[in-house]
């Protein structure tokens, strides 16, 4: 049996760049190995494997061959892979993301996988209260992916939902959930700017500076 993604890894590894991926690499804080190829020729070349995976059923077979691989733009295939995806997604499936949020994790990876937690969810609501729990994880990217999965959410966003998750994460002086804070806010300030307005204004003696910053963008 011929499989769609036949070759891919073998092209892949023939695109290896050394110079490229140092540099690469060291961009990534030395996390992970990189073979050195660009964005936008990586999705070139996997174009056509992902027409062909349309047609077909999802494989999380696939994805977890790219999650082994050692090179990270490998994960990238799969990350475009799910993102083609994500709208055959179960309930289920939300513990396979998490596994993959939980795995070799880092933030270019994970700010796309939050996208596809928040269509697992906005499909089957109840699973709201895993977003509540993964907003008191100790694993800092649950909380960042709890926080933003509502991004394209705009007029149907959860906005008691959100201040709760936001406020499990206050005192963080972590980056990346600071960050994230903001980011949320902002996104909803371009539908609701009252309420992000009024947001700030109640906790403003608690919200990192980092995250007013964001959060007060479009304000």
């Amino acid at each position: 049996m011929v499989l769609w993604y036949q070759g891919i890894f073998e092209q892949l590894e023939n695109l290896r760049d050394s110079e490229q991926g140092a540099k690469m690499s060291a961009y990534m804080q030395n996390r992970f190995s990189f073979l050195g190829i660009p964005k936008p020729v990586l999705k070139q070349l996997i174009k056509p494997y992902l027409q062909i995976s349309r047609k077909l059923e999802f494989d999380w077979e696939f994805v977890r061959l790219c999650w082994e691989n050692p090179n990270r733009e490998v994960q990238y295939v799969a990350v475009e892979y799910i993102l083609l995806h994500e709208k055959q997604f179960l309930d289920t499936d939300i513990d396979k993301i998490r596994e993959l949020i939980t795995e070799k994790s880092w933030w270019e990876t994970v700010d796309s996988l939050d996208c596809v937690a928040g269509t697992i969810v906005m499909k089957y609501p109840y699973l709201k209260e895993k977003m509540r729990q993964w907003s008191l994880s100790e694993n800092l990217w649950l909380r960042r992916v709890a926080i933003d999965f509502q991004q394209k959410y705009k007029e149907k966003t959860d906005t008691a939902l959100l201040e709760e998750i936001i406020c499990n994460n206050f005192g963080s002086n972590e980056f990346f959930i600071n960050k994230a804070i903001g980011w949320s806010l902002r996104e909803y300030s371009k539908v609701n700017p009252e309420w992000v307005r009024g947001f700030v204004d109640r906790y403003r003696d608690v919200l990192s500076n980092l995250s007013i910053k964001e959060a007060s963008k479009y304000l």
